[in-house]
């Protein structure tokens, strides 16, 4: 066999090695996928310990990267995502016209905008205690049952809001669905803080 023909047969080999190499490279599971599936799990599995799960899980599914398997860090993220949808929903109840509302309308409406004011308030001031691990001598522990106490201020805030236009009160209906999901989300980052100070202290607060 002349010298050339062993060279194509070798580079030939070689070729078709390569490609199988390749192939099964790419047929091997990458190590963050599992990562990932386990992170989604578990935010999955917390979820559903809140009120309404399809919702928590849509709207913390995307940081599973970022929670891995932190019920602290889940629960913070569950916070501040509401604090964002609340702050909108404060900017876009401020906006309202009273012009063509009925004197109780305006007077429901004017009630819903300050509890939703003081709404992300109360949301800002968790977050707050939330993010430090101490506070002047203060433990965790009363740091997480202030939290506990500020998400449900925040919740019964947005609750009286959406009170407030039951009957024959009218309301735009984009401002009442944001009422809803924003209380939905108050409802479940308050199960999410009361599962993360139940695994970690042992403190209990009424479900949401």
């Amino acid at each position: 066999m002349s010298s050339s023909h062993i060279y194509l047969l070798l580079s030939t080999t070689l070729l078709l090695i390569l490609v199988d190499i390749k192939a099964a490279a790419r047929s091997l599971p990458n190590p963050n996928d599992f990562h990932q599936t386990d992170d989604t799990e578990f935010i999955k599995t917390s979820c559903s310990l809140t009120i309404y799960p399809d919702l928590c899980f849509a709207t913390l599914s995307t940081y599973a990267f970022k929670i891995q398997s932190n019920p602290k860090l889940l629960a913070l993220t569950s916070l501040n995502l509401t604090l964002d949808a609340t702050s909108t929903m404060f900017k876009n109840l401020s906006k309202t016209h009273y012009n063509f509302m009925s004197p109780r309308e305006a007077a429901a409406m004017k009630d819903c905008v300050e509890e939703t004011k003081d709404s992300v308030d109360e949301l800002r001031n968790s977050i707050s205690e939330m993010s430090r691990s101490n506070n002047k001598g203060k433990s965790e522990e009363l740091l997480i049952s202030d939290v506990q106490t500020w998400v449900s201020a925040a919740l019964t805030d947005e609750d009286t809001c959406m009170d407030g236009f039951y009957g024959k009160i009218m309301m735009n209906g984009n401002l009442k669905n944001q009422i809803v999901n924003v209380a939905h989300m108050t409802s479940n980052s308050l199960a999410l803080v009361n599962f993360y100070a139940s695994s970690r202290f042992g403190l209990v607060n009424s479900l949401p």
